[in-house]
């Protein structure tokens, strides 16, 4: 497990499986994979097809993304695609080292945020 997030000691890594006595325990995790929407007459492609369309024309408002470049789930490239698909959001904020889970990159994306929304300098 260490090595997995730089900024998390060997304990830390531990705590995320720790619910789950063993592998039986993360059966939603592996079946999640098999959710992901990969034909257009599977269940919530029409809803998802409606917020492409809405983050695109319709969305008024601002936005902010962070992506970790490390992440094997929704790395750069589905970022990116993302950020062009959401009008008006600005460049990506990028976490060399961050995978996944970028809540262990907390202040860093914190900071950017907070920057970005105007609330410190």
């Amino acid at each position: 497990m260490q090595g997995t997030c730089p900024n998390l000691t060997l304990p830390e890594a531990h705590a995320y499986g720790a619910p789950f006595p063993d592998a039986s325990y993360k059966a939603g995790v592996r079946r999640f994979p098999e959710m992901v929407m990969t034909a257009a007459n599977m269940e919530g492609v029409a809803i998802s097809k409606r917020a492409v369309e809405y983050l695109s024309n319709a969305w008024q408002g601002q936005s902010f993304m962070a992506v970790g470049m490390r992440d094997p789930v929704l790395g750069p490239s589905v970022m990116v695609t993302l950020r062009g698909v959401i009008r008006g959001c600005p460049a990506l904020l990028e976490i060399a080292d961050g995978g996944h889970f970028l809540q262990e990159w907390g202040g860093p994306v914190a900071e950017a945020a907070l920057r970005h929304w105007g609330d410190i300098k």
